[in-house]
């Protein structure tokens, strides 16, 4: 080995194993020092109905939609128990997967894990986080992989480096929402669709790579019902470009509807239709962006499906996804370039042929989402863009490289050759890096607390507690009315309705809890809904419960004579008589409204 070759051996060997020592750093500062719990609603649910596979309930949830128990109840023509109730709002793999960590390592039991009297941070949280920080990591190495048989090594690298540093890819993977094992799924079809490519560019037969990718583009779907959309374009891609036509397209489509059939199959024996509750999500689309109104709605044929100015409606998401194209791509800002790099006469036929693969995939992806919605809040359990992040990040680098090496002044000075990398590498980790130091010294200060909760609205020792929260203060077969139930569900792991919107819903849930023996035992109000906006955007969405969400603020304002607002709604003075206990749990922006009076410790056993 000559001296040249050794140098550059040391220098791969130093930069990738400075890049584990900065992977392995975020990876455990993530998890342990910055860590502040789970903050997606979505996230919670999956993380609940795991716990209840693993205690070998099935597919069963804690969390009940109005909209839901209505669709059930009138299927069924009778009162449906609240008691291993059905959801049909989630897909089935991430749970699936979650349910068996959960299994390991004990937490099936309603005792284990639970968290002790200082910690802020429910220790399953991190479970649930690690799973998927470990799918987001195994992510970037089948991309590293991917790329670098695309392009070369240097690429790949630059690649992973910026999803490593990229704060929006961390957000996903600590929140445990699917999108990081969807991360992992896609980034493994790819390959595949890729490893098609290549073989019928050389004019082979492509089928066993297409056809394994069609395997994992299926494993997707079963991960997020929405990604059949990225299927939907992969088939039509296969049906023009690979050999014998039509055939594999086919085949990757029966691959997609053999699980579906089941699926459908169970949804449409739980709720009438084979599409289960999540069809309503199609209201955050065409609907105005009111998929909460009508999940919490208990009559769903007063929430007629508003087509009228669907035209309009189509063209303000088209543009949202437009005008968010950077934010959506994991806020790394050369992936949007991956468009640019379309007009580029690419040498080798796959590389030139594969990008119109991703670009037909990015395609119907969009239009899935222009109908069912996709919002710029920070987790959107719809965002797909990101998915398509890294392989776009590939292609807009490589143009820039190409364009870069065609400069007078840098073809004639070899320093220069790789300075693009490291402007765009700064660039793009810089959000991640400032935001850092603040986060370091804050987890620090409370780490023998498990770290800082995501306070407002989400507060587990609230829940969790069994001498001061809702777990000791609600028996197993009572049931609560909240406005965030999936923790509730989660954290007390106790059964929690959706707070309808009107009384007469409110109403008749109880009384049918009621006649099941699974009384109602109170209600819980958080920052979540007296938080929500003005005073026009809650009454809204929250009707007849408009003065118990701000009873408690109000409450505090008049401190300490104190003026209560609840009782002051003719519509609700039969529940707020009934649940007329207020028990403050953190000061008086979240508080629990109680059937009977609480003693202090009543839940210590």
């Amino acid at each position: 080995m000559n001296i040249t070759s050794s140098e550059l051996y040391t220098g791969v060997i130093i930069r990738r194993s400075l890049f584990f020592l900065v992977l392995i750093a975020l990876t455990l500062g993530n998890l342990f020092v910055l860590f502040r719990g789970l903050n997606a609603p979505q996230a919670m649910e999956q993380a609940q109905i795991a716990r209840e596979i693993a205690r070998g309930n099935g597919f069963t949830t804690k969390m009940i939609r109005p909209a839901a128990y209505y669709q059930a109840q009138k299927l069924q023509n009778r009162s449906v128990s609240l008691v291993g109730f059905e959801d049909t709002y989630h897909s089935p793999l991430n749970p699936l997967l979650n349910a068996a960590v959960l299994k390991i390592i004990g937490a099936d039991s309603s005792d284990a894990w639970q968290m002790k009297d200082k910690e802020m941070v429910f220790p399953l949280d991190r479970v649930i986080a690690t799973v998927s920080t470990l799918f987001f990591l195994m992510a970037i190495g089948v991309n590293y992989l991917l790329i670098s048989r695309i392009f070369d090594a240097k690429i790949a690298g630059v690649c992973a480096i910026l999803m490593l540093f990229s704060e929006t890819f961390w957000n996903y993977s600590l929140s445990g929402l699917p999108q990081m094992l969807m991360l992992l799924l896609f980034s493994c079809a790819i390959y595949f669709v890729y490893r098609a490519v290549e073989a019928a560019a050389e004019g082979r037969i492509a089928m066993t790579p297409a056809l394994i990718a069609g395997v994992f583009f299926t494993l997707l779907a079963l991960t997020h019902w929405m990604t059949v959309w990225i299927a939907l374009g992969y088939i039509i891609f296969a049906a023009v470009a690979f050999r014998p036509r039509g055939i594999i397209a086919l085949s990757v489509l029966i691959l997609l509807l053999i699980p579906a059939v089941f699926v459908m199959v169970r949804n449409h024996s739980i709720t009438g239709s084979p599409f289960g509750t999540a069809f309503y999500t199609i209201y955050n689309g065409l609907g105005n962006g009111s998929e909460t109104s009508v999940m919490r709605t208990l009559n769903l044929d007063s929430e007629i499906l508003d087509l009228n100015g669907i035209i309009g409606k189509t063209l303000r998401t088209t543009l949202l996804q437009t005008t968010n194209i950077i934010p959506f791509l994991g806020g790394i800002i050369i992936a949007p370039l991956f468009f640019m790099s379309l007009l580029h006469p690419f040498k080798r036929a796959s590389i030139a042929n594969f990008r119109w693969a991703i670009l037909l995939m990015w395609i119907t992806t969009a239009f899935g989402l222009t109908l069912f919605g996709i919002s710029t809040k920070e987790l959107d359990p719809n965002q797909l863009h990101l998915l398509f992040a890294p392989i776009m990040v590939a292609y807009g680098l490589a143009f820039i490289s190409i364009l870069w090496s065609r400069l007078e002044f840098v073809a004639s000075t070899p320093i220069l050759r790789n300075v693009h990398h490291f402007v765009i590498i700064g660039v793009c980790a810089l959000p991640l890096v400032l935001a850092l130091p603040l986060k370091v010294r804050v987890g620090m200060q409370l780490r023998d607390r498990g770290g800082v909760p995501h306070w407002p609205p989400y507060y587990a020792p609230a829940l969790n507690s069994k001498k001061t929260g809702v777990k000791g203060w609600i028996k197993e077969n009572q049931i609560t009315f909240a406005d965030q139930p999936w923790a509730v569900a989660w954290y007390a792991d106790r059964i929690s309705v959706w707070l309808p919107p009107d009384h007469q819903a409110f109403e008749k849930i109880e009384s049918i809890a009621e006649d099941l023996q699974t009384p109602v035992a109170g209600i819980l109000i958080s920052p979540l809904s007296h938080s929500l906006g003005s005073l026009s955007e809650i009454a809204t969405q929250y009707k007849d419960f408009t003065f118990m969400v701000l009873d408690g603020r109000t409450f505090f304002t008049n401190y300490p004579s104190g003026v209560s607002l609840f009782d002051k709604e003719p519509k609700t003075l039969g529940i707020a008589k009934r649940y007329s206990f207020r028990q403050p749990l953190v000061g008086m922006d979240m508080i629990y409204y109680s059937d009977r009076a609480i003693r202090a410790n009543q839940g210590e056993n």
